[in-house]
């Protein structure tokens, strides 16, 4: 019986401590929502969040003249319960998987009409609507991949950098 016992409490203290490892690892870069309303239209943004870790990451992690996933993990997505423009161009009401092709001082911004296609097979023949916009310096140092839903803008904004684009 005390054998048992001692096996029984051997097995307890394993599955605690698996338990409790498992709660503390963080992921490398964990989910994110951004939201906000502009214009009457209720934008949510769903990324992955990965951080500088002193890695050069425009030109570099994130090469220019290449398509990115916009976020870490899996494709990022856009969606508007309304019709908006972007930059001017009209963007109806759904859900899109958003791309970017960084370049150095701009940016071309993609939303393409399949959320669930990533950069592995990105088809540009998907895309539903391109368009570019400047970079600007940020004012901080983002250590983490941020995105942020302003009154009339939406901006990725990681390292030393913010992407904004336009929203009406």
């Amino acid at each position: 019986m005390k054998f048992t016992t001692k096996i029984a409490t051997l097995l307890i203290a394993l599955l605690f401590t698996s338990v409790t490892i498992a709660q503390d690892k963080k992921p490398a870069s964990p989910p994110a929502t951004a939201k906000g309303t502009i214009n009457g239209a209720n934008i949510t943004i769903n990324y992955s969040s990965p951080f500088v870790k002193g890695r050069g990451i425009w030109g570099e992690l994130v090469p220019y003249g290449k398509i990115w996933r916009a976020g870490a993990n899996a494709p990022t997505t856009f969606e508007t319960d309304k019709a908006i423009k972007v930059e001017g161009k009209e963007l109806p009401a759904g859900k899109y998987a958003l791309y970017i092709i960084p370049e150095k001082g701009n940016a071309t911004v993609i939303f393409g009409s399949d959320p669930k296609m990533s950069v592995f097979n990105y088809d540009d023949k998907k895309d539903f609507l391109r368009v570019n916009v400047k970079t600007k310096k940020s004012e901080k140092m983002n250590e983490s991949l941020v995105y942020t839903v302003g009154k009339n803008n939406v901006t990725l904004s990681w390292e030393n950098l913010d992407i904004p684009v336009s929203v009406k």
